[in-house]
């Protein structure tokens, strides 16, 4: 806590420093003359742009709505499509690389992408999809299907409710589907990636109807394939998604539907250490055995409608689905050592997902006296049944060396199996639904905006067994999760806020042993996982340009043995500081970045072992920087350069096992002309321009300190045509 007082001398100097500033509107710094602000929650309609157009001004808040930044008492930054089409982005991931608060790895022993934010994990199968848990494809999220994506900083259980997968108590990631804008849009995108992986895009859209009423339909295909900078690993991948809305005066409507399948073969796997880290290969160094690969094909969509029943009275309504195939054939090193040596196993699996998720809401306006009310209540249900089957070969496995990489031959899965490959029962059900309700208040002019809310959150799991089907556990426990937020605004160009709030995890069942000995309390049933968080921030918007600096501390339960008896009493306290900034501050200058410092101590451990240590796979520092130049000299021109820094990380619950800091450097240039009617863009990119050699992630998955290597340089070419 000692840092929460510490930064609000540093909050306090921002506050202060007025200077002339470019402006978009009409500003008065006079604070008695600030307008009054009405909170628009819509759950539908997006924020403008900020300056230079790679952030908005703001993002959804779950079910409190559309929120500007410096009406929402909450750190987030938002990205727009122009940052994902510029930089060439592939998936999420690439979009997040450039937020100093996210860092990405991969999932436990798949290729699943995985976001780490303020020290804990987001897991991709818990992003939101239009605020919908559950519905994007699971492991690799195509870039290509985005309009924005918002990346929420902290706990959300009650703005989001529990996230199914079990993570985000650091954050949240919402990913807002493409539509159709005023003026009708043909563009093909045609591009070329080192070692011959070659890839096409469609987007085209029109708009239907006149100023009162209008519907839209906006339609993208994507295809790539081929051999990636990294050594003989080839990726397939086809996508195709439609986005229709509908708004009229009173009524919004939209309809999004999409398909993506993908495919990797030769897939680089994480590495496991053994008693020491070994140096990282060269980085387009590939250990893969040639007969592995992962397949991943699914169907989604989601159909959300908002209708204005008077000006002051909103109801809205969410659903959504997704069905889900994968299979996948593995052999991850493990128990790798400095020289390089490793074993690995065939570990074979298939997986079958069927999500529903949705939500209905009503949003009430009114006021008493000089006070604003914003009523918000919410309900919410989810439900997976998941069908999985596995197979392992001899865990003794082969050898190899992540060094000089030598095809093994393909043992049998026939060691150890769970249920059969071809046809997999369900061994996982999870129903989640919940009830919320908060007061958005604002007063003194609209200067503070204060948020009091609860959600009420029900948590059920089954287990089956993967041969028979029989039920072998459940859970069902129930959990009130509060938030209090506030804003003050002591002019239009800062604001303050604070606000606590609290994440929820699944909780656990008391196993029956632990290190070899037997558990007393075997069975026992727990209540969910609480993370408590408590943050404070300050926001500036000089109109051209803008940040915000925030602090936080948050405390998350653990499961620990004591004397033989299983409990919840462990806790890990993450705390740290947050530097973000935006905007254009001059005329042919884009700014991205910032910073964040993070201390994750592990305070109450089994037998207090593990008391002060450093959380496996979280650096101390991140840090980021994009620059994007307009050339003068030469209209049309924009370069842009990319820097990031990632401090140590540890690789062991002790801290005697360390991954060294790590830099990457990007560079990109594009040229925009005019072709007789057509619109040419042309894209170059390098990314690790300098080819650096680095483990660029520890662990994920959490207690895991699996290692992932960083990508090699990589070139990309590209040509948009708009006509």
């Amino acid at each position: 806590m000692n840092l929460l007082k510490s930064a609000l001398a540093v909050m306090i100097g921002l506050s202060c420093a007025g200077a002339p500033v470019y402006a978009q509107t009409e500003k008065n710094n006079n604070n008695d003359d600030i307008e009054h602000i009405t909170v628009d929650a819509s759950q539908v309609e997006l924020r403008d742009s900020f300056a230079g157009g790679q952030v908005s001004r703001g993002g959804r808040a779950g079910i409190l709505g559309n929120l500007d930044m410096m009406d929402s008492p909450f750190a987030s930054t938002n990205f727009t499509a122009d940052i994902i089409r510029e930089q060439q982005a592939r998936s999420i991931a690439d979009v997040l690389q450039n937020d100093p608060v996210v860092r990405v790895a991969k999932g436990f022993g798949n290729f699943q992408e995985l976001y780490v934010m303020r020290g804990f994990p987001v897991y991709s199968d818990d992003m939101t999809y239009n605020g919908l848990y559950g519905v994007l494809p699971r492991q690799y999220v195509a870039a290509e299907l985005s309009e924005r994506v918002e990346v929420f900083r902290g706990a959300s259980a009650f703005l989001n409710g529990a996230a199914p997968g079990g993570s985000g108590l650091g954050g949240s990631v919402n990913i807002v589907p493409k539509r159709a804008g005023d003026d009708p849009l043909n563009r093909v995108t045609l591009g070329y990636e080192s070692q011959g992986h070659w890839y096409g895009a469609a987007d085209v859209s029109r708009r239907f109807g006149d100023d009162s009423q209008s519907t839209g339909v906006r339609a993208n295909f994507v295809q790539r394939g081929g051999e990636t900078s990294i050594d003989n690993q080839d990726r397939e991948l086809s996508v195709a998604a439609i986005g229709i809305d509908h708004d009229s005066d009173n009524f919004r409507l939209s309809l999004d539907l999409g398909y993506q399948d993908h495919q990797v073969d030769s897939p680089r796997p994480a590495v496991t250490p053994g008693s020491a880290i070994p140096e990282a290969p060269d980085s387009d160094t590939n250990f893969a055995q040639e007969w592995t690969y992962t397949n991943e094909r699914q169907f989604f969509g989601a159909v959300r409608g908002e209708y204005d029943f008077t000006d002051n009275i909103t109801a809205w309504a969410a659903y959504g689905f997704r069905s889900g195939e994968e299979d996948n054939v593995f052999a991850n090193p493990r128990q790798a050592e400095a020289n390089g040596d490793f074993s690995a196993y065939r570990f074979d699996n298939v997986r079958n997902d069927e999500i529903r998720s949705g939500e209905v809401g009503l949003n009430i306006e009114f006021k008493t006296a000089s006070v604003g009310h914003t009523i918000i209540t919410s309900a919410s249900t989810f439900s997976l049944e998941s069908e999985n089957a596995y197979a392992f070969s001899d865990f003794s496995g082969f050898a190899g060396n992540i060094y000089n990489p030598v095809t093994a031959t393909m043992p049998d899965a026939d060691f150890f199996i769970g249920g059969d490959l071809s046809n997999p029962l369900i061994t996982e059900k999870t129903d989640l639904s919940s009830f919320a309700l908060a007061d958005m208040i604002s007063f003194n002019d609209g200067k503070v905006l204060l948020t009091l809310g609860g959600r009420v959150q029900n948590i059920e799991t089954r287990t089956f067994d993967y041969n028979t089907g029989d039920e072998l556990s459940g859970y069902d426990e129930s959990q009130l999760t509060p938030v209090v937020g506030i804003v003050y605004k002591s002019s239009e160009q800062v604001s303050y806020y604070a606000n606590y709030i609290e994440g929820l995890l699944p909780g656990e069942v008391a196993p029956a042993s632990s290190g070899g000995e037997p558990i007393e309390n075997a069975g026992e049933v727990f209540d969910p996982y609480s993370a408590e968080q408590i943050e404070v921030g300050v926001k500036y918007d000089a109109g051209q340009y803008g940040g915000s600096l925030s602090v936080f501390n948050t405390s998350k339960q653990s499961s620990i043995v004591e004397d033989n008896v299983f409990s919840t009493d462990g806790e890990q306290q993450n705390q740290g500081l947050e530097l973000s900034v935006f905007g254009m501050p001059t005329s042919n200058l884009r700014v991205l970045g910032g910073f964040t410092w993070l201390d994750a101590e592990m305070t109450k451990t089994q037998d207090g072992t593990l008391d002060g240590k450093t959380a496996i796979g979280v650096p101390d520092l991140q840090a980021n920087i994009n620059l994007e130049w307009d050339v003068d000299a030469l209209p049309g021109l924009t370069v842009d350069a990319r820097a990031a820094y990632t401090s140590k990380q540890y690789a062991s619950a002790d801290n005697s096992l360390e991954v060294d800091a790590s830099n990457r450097f990007d560079l990109g240039v594009r040229y925009s002309f005019l072709a007789g009617m057509t619109d040419i863009t042309l894209r170059a990119r390098v990314d690790n321009v300098f080819d650096n050699n680095y483990w660029a992630s520890v662990g994920g998955f959490p207690g895991s300190n699996y290692l992932v290597l960083s990508e090699p340089r990589t070139f990309r070419l590209s040509a948009s045509f708009n006509f």
